[in-house]
Formats: C-alpha cells, sequence, structure tokens
C-alpha cells in the first residue's frame, strides 16, 4: 500500500507569497509517514531548500495538472480562470460557494473532470467553527494597510504599493513612522470585534498607539439595530470583519455618504472580508478588489466632499507571509493528518457534502 501524499501547488496570485503547508508542518507529515511533493516557487515567503532540507520532493513549478490523479492538490488561492477540467482532489480556498462572481463556472471544472473541492473556508470541527482560518492576520493587516492609507491620505497623496514584511514588528514599526511616531489621536471602528479577524485589528490597533476608547469594537448586539450606521461615519478607519453567510442591512451608503458632506470624519475604509462581488455585499460602495500594487479605490461622495477610499485585497495576511502561514498550516495540520481516513473524518465528510451540494447547484445554473 502506498503512502498517503499532499502535493504542495505553487501560488500563481500576484505577490502571494503564502503557503498552506510550511516546511515546519510538511516535516511533521513526512514523520508520520506521508510523502510530500513540493513546486518550486521562486515567489513562496519560504525557499524550496527549506522544503528540500525537512525530505519533500521537490517538482517544477505549476506542474500539478500533470500529477497522478491519486494525489491531492494542496494550495491557497483560486486556481486562474480556465474552462479546463479538474479530475484532481483539490484542498483550498475556491471562492465559489457563496454565489460570487463566476461560481458555477469554477465549480463546473470538477464536474466535467470529475474531480473533489474540499474548500478550507468551509472545514469545520463537530462545533461548526472552523478548523484552520487566516482570519487574525488578516485583521491585522487590513487595520494596518488601512492606517497606512490614511496616512497618506493626510499628506494629499494616496496609498502606493504594499510590500510584505518579514515580521509582525516591523510591520508596527513601520506604521507608526508613517503615522508620525504614533497613532494616538486616530479614531477606529471594527465591526466583528469579538471574532479572529476582529481581534486581529484591534491588536494592531493597540500596538500603533490609537487610545482604547479610541478603538470602536462593534459585534453582533451593535449592528443588530440594522444599518446604515451614523457611527462608521464619524471615525477615522472602519475595518469590516464580519463573515457574511446571509443578506443584512447596509453598513455604509453612497446616499449617506452624500448626506454627510464635508462634515464626515471617515477617511478609509477596510472591507476585510471582501465580499465585493457577493450579491448582499453590506458595503456597497465600490465593486472591485484591489490589490497590492492598488491598494485603494477612490468612493463617488459627492463634489467638495473629503477624499474616501476602500481597501479591498483579498490576500491581506500575505503581508505577514511567513507569521500567517505558519498559524495557518499548524491549525490545518490535525485535519491533514485525518484526511488519508477522510471517508470517516467528521471535518472531511462535512467539507465533501458540501462540495456535493454546491457542485448540484452549479451543474443547474450551468444547465449541464
Amino acid at each position: 500500500m502506498s503512502a498517503p501524499s499532499f502535493w504542495l501547488r505553487c501560488e500563481t496570485k500576484k505577490f502571494e507569497k503564502r503557503a498552506a503547508l510550511t516546511p515546519t508542518t510538511a516535516k511533521k507529515l513526512i514523520d508520520s509517514g506521508f510523502d510530500i511533493t513540493v513546486e518550486r516557487d521562486e515567489q513562496r515567503i519560504f525557499d524550496d531548500s527549506e522544503y528540500e532540507a525537512v525530505g519533500c520532493k521537490l517538482v517544477e513549478n505549476n506542474s500539478w495538472p500533470q500529477a497522478p490523479t491519486s494525489f491531492p492538490i494542496l494550495g491557497l488561492k483560486e486556481l486562474p480562470e480556465s474552462d479546463e477540467p479538474l479530475p484532481h482532489t483539490h484542498i483550498q480556498f475556491a471562492h465559489c460557494y457563496k454565489q460570487q462572481a463566476g461560481w458555477s463556472s469554477v465549480l463546473a471544472r470538477f464536474y466535467k473532470g470529475g474531480g473533489t473541492l474540499y474548500d478550507l473556508e468551509f472545514l469545520q470541527d463537530e462545533s461548526g467553527r472552523r478548523v484552520a482560518a487566516f482570519g487574525f492576520h488578516a485583521g491585522f493587516a487590513g487595520a494596518a494597510a488601512g492606517a497606512l492609507a490614511h496616512a497618506a491620505q493626510k499628506q494629499g497623496t494616496k496609498l502606493g504599493q504594499l510590500e510584505p514584511y518579514p515580521n509582525e514588528n516591523a510591520m508596527v514599526q513601520d506604521v507608526r513612522s508613517k503615522l508620525g511616531g504614533t497613532g494616538k489621536g486616530l479614531r477606529a471602528l471594527v465591526i466583528g470585534a469579538l471574532g479572529r479577524c476582529g481581534r486581529g485589528a484591534v491588536d494592531l490597533f493597540r500596538k500603533i498607539g490609537l487610545e482604547e476608547d479610541d478603538i470602536v469594537k462593534w459585534d453582533m448586539a451593535e449592528t443588530a439595530k440594522g444599518g446604515p450606521f451614523q457611527e462608521i461615519i464619524d471615525v477615522d478607519i472602519f475595518v469590516n470583519c464580519i463573515y457574511l453567510s446571509t443578506p443584512i442591512p447596509h453598513f455604509l451608503t453612497h446616499e449617506q455618504l452624500h448626506k454627510a458632506g464635508p462634515s464626515r470624519r471617515l477617511s478609509v475604509v477596510v472591507d476585510v472580508s471582501c465580499d465585493t462581488t457577493n450579491p448582499h455585499n453590506p458595503i456597497p460602495i465600490y465593486s472591485i478588489n484591489t490589490t497590492f500594487s492598488e491598494p485603494t479605490v477612490p468612493v463617488d461622495v459627492g463634489t467638495d466632499n473629503p477624499y474616501l477610499s476602500v481597501i479591498s485585497i483579498d490576500h491581506l495576511p500575505t503581508l505577514l507571509p511567513r507569521e500567517a502561514s505558519e498559524q495557518f498550516s499548524s491549525d490545518l495540520l490535525p485535519s491533514l493528518m485525518q484526511f488519508p481516513q477522510r471517508e470517516a473524518a467528521p471535518v472531511w465528510v462535512q467539507a465533501n457534502k458540501l462540495f456535493k451540494e454546491k457542485l448540484a447547484e452549479a451543474v443547474k445554473a450551468e444547465r449541464l
């Protein structure tokens, strides 16, 4: 009987430096009897040699389509757009279960190829909690990007290209420096403050010097009354960290922004949740995802009103690629260990059930 295996593919998304499997977690899998194949990737934060040193087999970049279909393909971000059938089992974030743009065509590739998708966003334990998530680092990095954008706008410019930081301390010191030494005096509102993502945003704001009373922490209790919310208008930076699963009233609208006029304090919206193409997006003041090279997009606020920008980068944790990868991969490891028993392990059974449900919806939508 052959050893259980995983094939770590390269990431093709620009600026994406994270990895679903780190040399640390790869070694633990190898020590437990797994064979680990790793594609060479100059973009990844971990050097190829780090994987080779712990016993991984290295193969050419982006060679997974030629891998035996018995190899589960492990990655992070979505695959490049294509209509090529997918015969492998893929473990990744696919962003196609909440009817995002192009959702059904993504799933149609699995239907045509006979492959299976285990979406990392929907790997849950028996209590319904995600087994692994980048939430904390997404919130932390998102709050940092928001503070950097605010600092740039105060100088009369817009935020330029973002570059990953070697560690958290380097990020905090850079943000503090751009703000003139401290974030004291800034006021921020975090919605979803009790979750992983929200806790990360709050932590960053504390570390750059905001007063505790100037970090407004909202969660379900505070949003239960339904938006739009004037309180968002009255802070410098708004960070949205909610996990959207059902339609909710809008948090912020164009009409609200126009009505606020020149008295509006809000200068930056960071939509960490990034439900840009979700029909129920609670922040319908923008319509595109931003990028590391162009991190902000201006918002229509009417004439002669203060500038407002949105940050909607869908892979913010790659600003801290090594720390974020190590944390995520460590959390994912127990479930990866169970993958050979996926027909019985609850995490994988539930994920497969959800895939089949969404696949059936896509088949209907695509009329396959």
